[in-house]
This record gives C-alpha cells, structure tokens and sequence, in this order.
C-alpha cells in the first residue's frame, strides 16, 4: 500500500505535507483520517483508520496483567493523535511526537507496506546506514524462520 522514501522539511507553522503519492492511496481507499502514534526506532507510526483499528484489536487482546503489555500499551495509545490532511496534504503533528522523534525541520517520510513512518532525517539517514550492511543477512535469517515456520 506505502512504499518508497520521501524527503521533506516542516513548514514555519509545524506542517508536514503526505506526499502526493500516498494521498492517492488515501483517496483509492477512502481514508480520510489516520493515526499518528510513537513507532519504534525513533520514528512516528501513521496508520489509516482500518490498519489503526486492527493495530487496536491486536494490542488490546494483550494482557493487562503484565507489565511490559501495560507499558507498551500506555507509551502507544497515550502518544496517539488522530489526524486529516488539510487541501495542500498536511498534517500538523503535536509537539510531543515531534519531540519523541527527533523531529526538528528536516525529515523522510517512508512507506513500509501497510504503515507510514515520518522519521528525522538524520535518525533515518543513521538507521540506513546501520540496518545496510546487514540487509541480505537478516533477510536469510527471516526468510529461513518462515520456511521453516
């Protein structure tokens, strides 16, 4: 659904603009609001309403008796923020999300399949150059995991 690596920088008010590629899927599919929420590895997670509402249902169904669940659950659902682009495609993220990412005026936006992930560029620009030199490695690895799955 989201793919590729897009470069934008925030506008003077705070704006991030979707790129146009996404908002065409948004479109496709009927999706005017989405979910922006703290993602892992220092970036933003942006889910249409139905992946939000699956997303939901599977982190709901984890026990409140645990602790990590009880963490997690707080950290995800406490950071989220529904959201809809304005007619110039742009969303304004609070300052908190903005704050837990990193997120100052440069940043990539990357489609990762059924996600969005907004990251600063400089985080991205890190976590590409680490997760690279490895990338056909860990691919074995998963691919040898669900063969033998």
């Amino acid at each position: 659904m989201f793919y590729g690596e897009y470069e934008h920088t925030i506008d003077r008010k705070g704006r991030i603009i979707i790129p146009s590629k996404f908002r065409e899927v948004f479109k496709e599919h009927f999706v005017e609001k989405f979910y922006v929420t703290r993602g892992l590895d220092k970036c933003l997670f942006v889910f249409a309403e139905d992946e939000w509402r699956l997303q939901e249902q599977k982190f709901k169904s984890m026990s409140f008796t645990k602790a990590e669940s009880r963490k997690f659950n707080r950290l995800y659902f406490s950071g989220a923020v529904d959201v809809t682009c304005d007619r110039q495609g742009r969303i304004l993220l609070p300052q908190y999300l903005k704050d837990y990412a990193g997120i100052k005026h440069n940043i990539m936006i990357v489609g990762v399949s059924n996600r969005i992930e907004i990251w600063a560029k400089d985080e991205w620009r890190k976590y590409y150059e680490g997760a690279m030199p490895t990338f056909e490695k860990t691919a074995e690895n998963l691919l040898d995991l669900e063969e033998k799955g």
